[in-house]
């Protein structure tokens, strides 16, 4: 103890402007404290400060690829319940698609939607195909109907078209009283609507539907190129 004070009271009687009469203890310990202080500032301005950037950067990216990688980690654990699930909608939809007639099949369906009106005990005042609207792989085909009757056989013939084995949906339904009859007269009423079937486009329809396409894209390329002025002379 009594070195130890004996230590710091020499040290305090230390003079700032003589060091070299420092006992030879306190220059050496003196001298490699101002050697780390100035080692440690060296690698603070030349080595940490321009590096930092970097770390955070690379830091950054860690943690990306570290999102990505359980991201792509939990993926793959459910691939199996991914393949299963890719399975039944490829069923659903082949199941769908065979709900589709072709072209063949679209007179016989016609016929069955007309017969449906006819067997719900309705009345058939028009029965109107219009033209297709081709889709990216389907065409829609609309039909006019108007129907008279009751409110009960309506019911029935929408029951009917529910039924049918291909793909039917109705839009644009309007119901009125029929001519000459009251409005609270639910046996004679007049039905108009709009009836849509569906069917699916062979390779070949599809390919022909695409062609306009790619030719108005190629005929706007070739304007655009066209448009483009050339540089005038002396020009750079």
């Amino acid at each position: 103890m009594n070195q130890l004070q004996a230590l710091f009271e020499q040290l305090r009687n230390l003079d700032p402007n003589d060091p070299g009469r420092w006992p030879l203890g306190v220059r050496i310990a003196t001298a490699v404290l101002l050697f780390l202080v100035a080692a440690a500032g060296g690698y603070y301005f030349l080595v940490w400060k321009n590096k930092r950037p970097l770390l955070l950067e690379a830091r950054a990216t860690e943690g990306q690829l570290l999102e990505s990688l359980t991201t792509k980690a939990r993926r793959a654990a459910n691939l199996d319940a991914y393949r299963v699930q890719l399975a039944e909608m490829e069923k659903s939809f082949g199941t769908m698609l065979r709900q589709l007639p072709n072209k063949t099949e679209v007179p016989n369906l016609l016929v069955d939607i007309s017969q449906t009106g006819l067997a719900a005990g309705l009345e058939e005042k028009l029965f109107q195909p219009q033209g297709e609207n081709k889709k990216d792989f389907y065409a829609e085909l609309p039909i006019s109907i108007r129907l008279t009757g009751g409110y009960h056989e309506m019911g029935r013939f929408a029951s009917g078209i529910a039924a049918l084995p291909r793909i039917v949906t109705l839009h644009d339904i309007e119901i009125t009283p029929a001519a000459g009859k009251g409005v609270t007269d639910p046996s004679e009423l007049t039905l108009n609507v709009t009836a849509k079937t569906y069917r699916y486009l062979d390779d070949e329809e599809q390919a022909a539907a695409e062609q306009p396409d790619k030719d108005k894209g190629k005929a706007k390329a070739k304007k655009d190129r066209k448009g483009k002025k050339k540089p005038a002379a002396g020009e750079a």
